[in-house]
């Protein structure tokens, strides 16, 4: 037992410190700059898939319509998968040129993806979410990267909008250290994935997706990574969102922690030499898929360490999960309440991890849920 808690405790540290400061410690020493041109317009299509948007879509297509981006260059797929309010007429109605509208049957927002990609006309594909609105420059700098001949799909940055409760706040916070990691991989080479409401990518290198893709935004992706391309991550494109309740997060990294499984069946290279980034997904995105499993042997193991470090090691788990289950009922106005939500938050979140495994017993539909922020 002592072997295993010891083993646990080390992968532990390494996922959750080592890697980081390793990964910073690389980004430094071997940067890779993209080469970005400013004068080098190229046509895009906008592929906005969405299902039952009506609260957003004028507000998502005024965001478009406001892009500093010629306009003759660019046109706008809007396909409704199988939507039940007011999302499309609102969407035919709105005055914005070289727009079109596709109404589908309800499949999931992979088919919908492939609908757009069958009709688009751009060298660039630029995939964007309804619930989010574009900075102005966003569309510009994301082109811009493609400049660079090495760059097959470049990922924007999502900025959450500060919360009003601890918990929306601490699930921000979470955002934003993901987000410091996928800034170090793309300065190394790539990230292995991208944000789904504000990613490009060459429409040459876009294969349809399989019809119960969890991940778009990572299957279309990897598929120019696989290729030799780079796939980068660019924080001059920003892409604006409400914060989340952790209940809403809980539901959406359960998918996407399902889709890492998803995705290593489709792409098996992941574990292999043939992925140049070998170590880095496993560290990263395999490493977050089996940390919950390494805090539970380390909670069994912990059993049969001999006294008093069992004592300790149990005692010290003890009041970390005690804080979790505490924070709930803590007023957001006590000093404690900075302690407490954080953790709350790292074992929500763990939760959503072990969770994940529902992939191999459940539909793939049964993953998604409709998102809910702080105004709907």
């Amino acid at each position: 037992m002592p072997v295993v808690f010891a083993a646990s405790a080390i992968f532990v540290l390494y996922v959750l410190i080592g890697y980081p400061l390793l990964l910073g410690l690389l980004a430094r020493r071997k940067p890779r700059p993209v080469g970005k041109r400013f004068d080098r317009f190229r046509t895009v299509s906008i592929i906005l898939p969405v299902r039952n948007g009506g609260a957003w879509i004028r507000q998502k297509l005024e965001s478009i319509r406001n892009l500093d981006y010629p306009r003759e260059l660019v046109e706008v797929l809007v396909i409704s998968d199988g939507s039940e309010d007011a999302t499309e007429q609102a969407a035919r109605e709105f005055p914005l040129e070289n727009l079109r509208v596709f109404a589908i049957p309800r499949g999931g927002k992979a088919l919908a993806l492939n609908k757009g990609m069958e009709h688009s006309t751009g060298e660039i594909l630029f995939f964007t979410d309804v619930r989010q609105t574009l900075a102005p420059d966003s569309l510009c700098n994301l082109v811009a990267c493609f400049a660079d001949p090495s760059v097959g799909a470049a990922s924007g940055e999502l900025i959450i909008r500060e919360g009003a409760t601890s918990e929306e706040i601490h699930t921000g916070l979470y955002w934003k250290y993901e987000k410091w990691l996928r800034k170090r991989l793309s300065r190394i080479d790539s990230v292995l994935g991208a944000t789904g409401c504000v990613y490009a990518m060459r429409a040459k290198l876009a294969t349809p997706l399989r019809p119960d893709t969890i991940l778009d935004d990572v299957s279309l992706p990897l598929g120019a990574f696989f290729r030799g391309f780079r796939v980068i991550f660019d924080d001059t494109a920003k892409a604006y969102d409400c914060p989340t309740s952790l209940k809403t997060e809980f539901r959406r990294k359960v998918r996407t922690q399902a889709g890492v499984y998803q995705t290593i069946g489709e792409f098996p290279a992941l574990l292999g030499p043939g992925n140049r980034m070998w170590l880095h997904f496993v560290s990263h995105k395999l490493g977050r898929l089996l940390l919950p499993w390494a805090l539970l042997w380390m909670l069994v193991a912990s059993f049969g360490l001999a006294r008093p470090l069992s004592t300790v090691a149990l005692a010290a788990q003890a009041a970390f999960y005690g804080f979790a289950l505490l924070d709930p009922w803590l007023p957001d106005t006590w000093a404690l309440k900075r302690l407490s939500s954080p953790i709350r938050t790292f074992v929500v979140l763990m939760l959503a991890a072990l969770s994940a495994v529902s992939i191999f017993f459940v539909p793939r539909k049964v993953l998604w849920k409709e998102t809910r922020t702080s105004v709907t």
